[in-house]
């Protein structure tokens, strides 16, 4: 009875190594030196000058907190070139430092079918989508000072 018992804590412990803990663990996260407030004006002036960034309405999806106790800052991204969205957030880390995350995509075509980055896509297309994150957003939002995580 011994045995069974420490056999299935062994499969236990060794079958929760592949879950990843808290919310959003698989997402590709960047520390930006600026007030999360600053950065949220930033990401905002970027969607004004670049209306094509902006999702349609009709699918929903709505810059912001979904309530006053949301500790993320939602923001969703259009992309035309690949008819997909792309969804990030970002976050308080201190005063002067923000995370921010690039979470997940989906097609325009494929309603509520997120695909998660760094755990739904092929290694391949996994760097693919950051690398295409990173140049069509991140560097474009004239943010010179961040790290990635």
């Amino acid at each position: 009875m011994r045995s069974i018992t420490i056999s299935y804590l062994f499969l236990l412990l060794f079958s929760s190594c592949n879950l990843a803990p808290g919310s959003y663990p698989y997402a590709e996260r960047y520390t930006v030196k600026l007030s999360e407030e600053k950065l949220i004006d930033v990401i905002n002036k970027f969607k004004n000058d670049n209306q094509d960034c902006i999702v349609d309405q009709k699918y929903g999806l709505v810059d912001g907190r979904s309530s006053g106790k949301d500790h993320w800052y939602h923001i969703y991204f259009n992309n035309p070139q690949k008819s997909q969205i792309m969804y990030v957030w970002v976050r308080e880390k201190s005063k002067i430092e923000t995370t921010l995350a690039f979470v997940s995509i989906k097609k325009h075509s494929d309603l509520g079918n997120w695909k998660r980055i760094n755990k739904d896509l092929t290694k391949s297309k996994n760097k693919e989508e950051i690398k295409e994150f990173e140049n069509e957003i991140l560097y474009n939002l004239g943010i010179d000072d961040f790290i990635e995580d």
